[in-house]
């Protein structure tokens, strides 16, 4: 696709698009920027209303369901507005009820879009609207029309070709779902085959990290407490005070092994939430790493007073999770900086690691939260990748997502909200 053709026909307009959720905001900014498309997102529909007011779009990219005004009535007020009714409207929607279709069409939307929606095809749905904006203010022929559906009667106020624009993008849209539908068939019943044996390992691993990991780590306490407690022991402080530090981190590991045995067996493990700050765990868990990393030397900048509402044990293991990766991908610099903060983005506040390690290629990010998936070699860092799998499943767990942003050589940032 010529994408100097679509900003030509923009010049110096822009795309306005309201979109509740974080990631999929993120996507459709990385979409129009990486295209130099000029672009407004807006996290609501009463903020895009108010956007298109003050600035004219030249089109609209909508999320159906939003807080407060929806995408279907943010349509309709731009359509029953004489100033903004030749504005295309596109609507994002799971597409999962005909009567989505036939509000879109009461709205009068110009395309529906599903989601997960592909990047080609979007972009190939914003070109052939912005080329019959011009031609459809011309020729328009609008008309009631009265449909029965499921002994329902709906009014249509939508010229035809609007009509005609809209089935169409519904029909595109779901034969490029049925062949995504046939395609994932294809793999339930190949991964169907083995998910019993993937089972029975799974319990089996269960068991074999609980007895082979904790049994050592008790020996471990164990005998670091002897020698503490030994009068006859002369060692200096700074022995005493390796010793104390083996047994906290035995300590805390073997509540580390407790809580992901815990997690891993049920599946279902309840989320005990309370308020809790998350400065000071990760005050703590980055102390912890840093005595397992002595000879690294690493510049720690932790945001105080950063709390949420969340269960502090489970938030324990994603920061264990998150701070080990920074550690580990950052040794290798002179000095390694890793920082913790939070902010706020599209209203919702955004807690974030980073450091200034080696780095990730993004276009394979899609594979840092799969189990077993890494992106270094063991030769690089060592690791099982299955660490990031756990944290993804806790932070969802809570009702938030996680992504990651980074460059080759440039460090790399974390990113996760909490519901």
């Amino acid at each position: 696709m010529n994408m100097q053709t679509i900003k030509s026909i923009i010049g110096n307009g822009y795309i306005l698009a309201a979109e509740d959720s974080l990631v999929q905001a993120k996507k459709l900014e990385q979409i129009l920027a990486n295209n130099a498309i000029k672009f407004v997102i807006c996290s609501n529909g009463e903020e895009a209303y108010r956007q298109a007011q003050l600035e004219m779009p030249t089109l609209v990219i909508s999320d159906i369901i939003m807080p407060g005004m929806n995408g279907y009535e943010l349509c309709r007020l731009l359509k029953s507005d004489i100033q903004t009714k030749h504005i295309p409207v596109i609507l994002l929607t799971s597409l999962q009820d005909p009567h989505d279709i036939i509000k879109g069409l009461q709205a009068g939307a110009d395309a529906f879009i599903s989601k997960p929606y592909d990047e080609n095809f979007l972009l190939n749905r914003i070109k052939y609207l912005l080329q019959n904006t011009e031609s459809d203010k011309v020729q328009s022929d609008v008309g009631k029309v009265n449909l029965l559906f499921e002994n329902v009667n709906y009014e249509i106020n939508s010229d035809k070709k609007q009509i005609i624009d809209l089935l169409l993008s519904v029909y595109e849209a779901a034969v490029l779902r049925n062949n995504e539908l046939l395609s994932i068939k294809t793999q339930l019943e190949e991964s169907n085959q083995s998910l019993k044996q993937a089972n029975d390992d799974l319990t089996s691993f269960a068991h074999t990290v609980s007895h082979d990991l904790k049994s050592p780590l008790a020996a471990i306490m164990g005998f670091s407490e002897l020698l503490v407690l030994n009068n006859r022991c002369q060692s200096c402080s700074e022995e005493f005070s390796y010793m104390d530090a083996i047994n906290k981190s035995s300590k805390n590991m073997l509540n580390l092994i407790n809580d992901l045995l815990n997690f891993a067996k049920s599946g279902k493990v309840e989320v005990e939430k309370t308020e809790i700050n998350l400065s000071e765990i990760v005050k703590e868990v980055a102390s912890e790493i840093a005595q397992r990393n002595s000879k690294q030397e690493v510049q720690l900048e932790i945001e105080n007073e950063v709390k949420a509402v969340a269960d502090p044990k489970l938030l324990r293991i994603v920061f264990d999770n998150l701070l080990g990766n920074a550690f580990k991908y950052s040794e290798k610099k002179e000095k390694s900086l890793v920082s913790f903060g939070q902010s706020v983005q599209f209203g919702k506040t955004i807690y974030w690691i980073k450091d200034n390690g080696a780095g990730f290629d993004p276009s394979k990010s899609d594979k840092l939260f799969q189990p077993f998936q890494r992106l270094h070699s063991s030769a690089e860092f060592k690791g099982t990748g299955v660490g990031l799998s756990t944290v993804k499943r806790i932070i969802e767990r809570h009702g938030g997502q996680i992504w990651a942003e980074s460059e080759i050589g440039l460090g790399s940032t974390f990113y996760f909200t909490l519901g």
